[in-house]
């Protein structure tokens, strides 16, 4: 068990920092709950035993944040259903209109 406090709180002020204003808008724009309401990034790492390894993996944590916050998701490119799916969609439809015109009143002719 380990006895010493050698966790490590990181807070980064995204705000203050010297990022370019697109990175900071991404990072404030994150749905995480490290984030404070005020742009703050607070990392907590304690898996160590030596307070510098936390130091070390929280700055790599942060990295790995900021670097995910950087990328840019690939815009989606809508594709077309296929013809044979749009056949079957449409032999669906009017198989299931005649099994519904054929539940209708019957009348004498």
């Amino acid at each position: 068990m380990n006895k010493v406090a050698t966790a490590i709180h990181l807070r980064f002020d995204i705000l203050a920092s010297s990022l370019p204003d697109r990175y900071k808008e991404r990072l404030l724009k994150l749905n995480d709950q490290r984030v404070t309401k005020d742009g703050v990034i607070v990392l907590k790492a304690q898996e160590h035993r030596r307070q510098e390894q936390n130091r070390e993996e929280a700055l790599q944590r942060l990295q790995a944040l900021i670097k995910s916050a950087i990328v840019l998701p690939k815009p989606r490119k809508p594709s077309k259903p296929t013809r044979s799916s749009q056949r079957k969609r449409l032999d669906s439809k009017s198989k299931h209109s005649q099994t519904k015109a054929l539940r209708g009143k019957v009348t004498d002719d």
